[in-house]
C-alpha cells in the first residue's frame, strides 16, 4: 500500500490548482458515463456500454501524472481512461452513437476508442487485449532511445489470461517503461475475484520481477502519488512495475445489468458510494486543507453538466459515416 510519506511528498509538490483539476476531471468521467446511460436507456445508443463510475480516481490520478506523449491501453470499461488521458467529450459521444465525427469514425463504438494524437492506443473488448500493444508500444520507445512510458489498464478479471503473465516475463527481461494497471473493482462481471483469483495478486507480478505495488483506488490522492512514482522509475529505465488500484463499480457490469442482488447486496453497494466515493474523499480533503469549498464545487458540477449537455447535442445532430465507408479502416 502507498504510505503516508509517499502521499505526503506528493501532495506537497501538487498545487491546489492540480487538485481542483483532478476533481473537475473526475467529475468530468462521472458525467460523461451517467449522460452515457441515459443515451442508452432512451434507446439513442447501439449496443451496450460498461459504465465506470465509482473508479474516477483510477484513471485520473494515472493519467495526471503523464505527458501527452506518453501511451495508454483501456478495457471494455474505457471511457474514463480516454477522457482522463485527453479525449473530447462531444466526439467521445458521436463515437459511441456510430456517427462520423468519433474518434474512429463510429466504426469503434463503446469498447474500442482509440485516439493516438493523446497517446490513447486503444481500448479493447478483448480481456487482456491490450497488455501485447502496450508492452510493444514500451519496447518502442526504448529501442528507439525515447523517455515514453506506457500505461496498461486492465480489470483484475484480466489475471487468468496467460498473455498478460507473458508480457510481463518479457517487459521484466527487457527492462521495458511499462506499468500495468489492475483496477481490481471486486467483481469478474458478476462473481467476486476471491472466486476466480487465487493467491496475492501484486505477488504475480513479483515472481516476473516487476516492481509491484497496491493502492487504494478510490483515494486519487494516493493513486496519483504511487503512479507518479512509479512512471517516473521507468521513465528512469528502472523497469516495469504493477500496480493494484482497489476500487469499486458503482452500476453493473454493463447498462444492462440492473438487479445487481444475486451477486452483491445493496448494502455494499451503499457503502461504497456513501462512505468510498472518490469524488467526495478528495472535496472533503480540499475543503479540510482550505484549498477549495462548496461553492467551487457546485461552479464545476454546473460547468461540467453544461459542458456534457453540450457534447451530447453535438453527437446526436452529427451526420453517420457515409455507406460507401462501411469497407474503409477495417482490418478483420
Amino acid at each position: 500500500m502507498t504510505t503516508a510519506t509517499d502521499k505526503s511528498a506528493a501532495n506537497s509538490e501538487t498545487t491546489a490548482g492540480q487538485w481542483i483539476r483532478m476533481y473537475r476531471q473526475m467529475v468530468s468521467v462521472r458525467l460523461f458515463e451517467e449522460q452515457v446511460n441515459e443515451l442508452y436507456t432512451r434507446a439513442l445508443m447501439p449496443g451496450l456500454a460498461h459504465l465506470y463510475i465509482g473508479e474516477e480516481a483510477v484513471a485520473v490520478g494515472v493519467c495526471e501524472t503523464l505527458r501527452a506523449d506518453d501511451y495508454i491501453t483501456s478495457t471494455h470499461r474505457g471511457h474514463g481512461h480516454c477522457l482522463a488521458k485527453g479525449a473530447s467529450p462531444d466526439r467521445m459521444f458521436a463515437e459511441l452513437l456510430g456517427k462520423e465525427a468519433g474518434y474512429c469514425k463510429g466504426k469503434g463504438g463503446s469498447m474500442h476508442i482509440a485516439d493516438p494524437a493523446t497517446g490513447n492506443l486503444g481500448a479493447n473488448a478483448i480481456v487482456a487485449g491490450s497488455v501485447g500493444i502496450a508492452t510493444g508500444a514500451a519496447l518502442s520507445a526504448k529501442r528507439l532511445g525515447k523517455d515514453n512510458v506506457a500505461v496498461c489498464f486492465f480489470g483484475e478479471g484480466a489475471l487468468g489470461q496467460g498473455v498478460l503473465y507473458e508480457v510481463m516475463n518479457v517487459a521484466s527481461l527487457w527492462k521495458l517503461p511499462v506499468i500495468y494497471v489492475c483496477e481490481n473493482n471486486l467483481y469478474t462481471e458478476y462473481t467476486h475475484f476471491s472466486e476466480t483469483t487465487a493467491g496475492d495478486i501484486p505477488a504475480r507480478a513479483a515472481a516476473f520481477g516487476l516492481q509491484a505495488e497496491s493502492v487504494d483506488g478510490q483515494d486519487v490522492r494516493a493513486v496519483y502519488a504511487t503512479a507518479g512514482r512509479l512512471i517516473d522509475r521507468a521513465r528512469r529505465e528502472g523497469g516495469p512495475s504493477f500496480l493494484v488500484c482497489n476500487t469499486y463499480r458503482y452500476t453493473g457490469h454493463h447498462v444492462g445489468d440492473i438487479n445487481r442482488e444475486y451477486y452483491r447486496s445493496k448494502e455494499e453497494e451503499k457503502h461504497w458510494k456513501t462512505e468510498r466515493d472518490p469524488l467526495k474523499l478528495l472535496a472533503d480533503w480540499l475543503v479540510a486543507q482550505g484549498l477549495a469549498d462548496s461553492t467551487q464545487f457546485k461552479r464545476i458540477q454546473s460547468e461540467v453538466e453544461a459542458e456534457m449537455k453540450k457534447a451530447v447535442e453535438f453527437a446526436v445532430a452529427a451526420p453517420y459515416p457515409s455507406v460507401s465507408e462501411a469497407g474503409e479502416d477495417v482490418y478483420a
